[in-house]
């Protein structure tokens, strides 16, 4: 499978998910939209990976690349091609989808949990129960027409969600190894002001080689379930 991703900005790439990829066989082509607003054809694309930024997606007129990225997207999906956004990315699914994105009330930075829900629904992804997870968001959205909420958190409602069989949004980071998550805090410190959901930088950079492994094998069993 071909999967391309978009990248928007260099200190937010596909940390875990490339090796994951690399296994499986499938091919990596990359946009890396803050450098060149060039998108492929989408005749060139099996599928497609959304990454996240620290621009909102109602930032057009600082973007302008913000436009036909949303188009893009909403060519992909409605080509029924495979589909993951994460953070940017999935408020990106959102928007190109018609919903609205705005700012959460609570920034959500740092390891926290999140909380799975339940579904028995074969075609539909399911989180555990509960499961901490690295954040790094500070807008929401309305869920797009016709998806299936997935994962929830005491601040945030909507944490991901599911769009038919092939579309999956994730306003967290599953991704994140120790290297992308001290490259996010170097390049975006300004936010940490410590509150009751945002963590400072020590308690970011102190997540043990497990936190990382129990996020790396959800994120794994996401990309199985979306690129078999």
């Amino acid at each position: 499978m071909r999967v391309h991703c978009l990248q928007h900005v260099p200190f937010e790439g596909l940390g875990a998910i490339a090796p994951w990829l690399e296994s499986a066989g499938h091919t990596i082509s990359r946009s890396l939209l803050s450098e060149s607003p060039e998108l492929p054809s989408l005749d060139s694309v099996d599928s497609l990976i959304i990454m996240g930024g620290p621009m909102s997606v109602n930032d057009e007129n600082a973007y302008p690349w913000l436009v036909p990225e949303k188009r893009w997207i909403r060519e992909a999906m409605r080509l029924r091609k495979p589909v993951l956004g994460i953070c940017l990315g999935a408020q990106l699914i959102a928007s190109a989808s018609g919903s609205r994105v705005y700012p959460s009330p609570v920034k959500e930075i740092g390891w926290f949990p999140i909380h799975g829900i339940p579904s028995d629904d074969d075609s539909v992804f399911r989180f555990p129960p509960e499961m901490k997870a690295f954040h790094w968001h500070g807008e929401t959205f309305d869920l797009p027409r016709g998806a299936t909420r997935i994962a929830r958190s005491a601040e945030c409602e909507n944490q991901a969600f599911q769009l038919g069989d092939s579309i999956i949004g994730l306003q967290f980071h599953l991704e994140t190894t120790p290297e992308s998550a001290r490259a996010m805090v170097e390049n975006c410190r300004e936010e940490l002001i410590p509150s009751r959901c945002v963590q400072t930088e020590a308690e970011i950079l102190s997540a043990g080689p497990d936190e990382f492994e129990s996020i790396n094998e959800v994120m794994a069993a996401i990309l199985a379930f979306l690129f078999p």
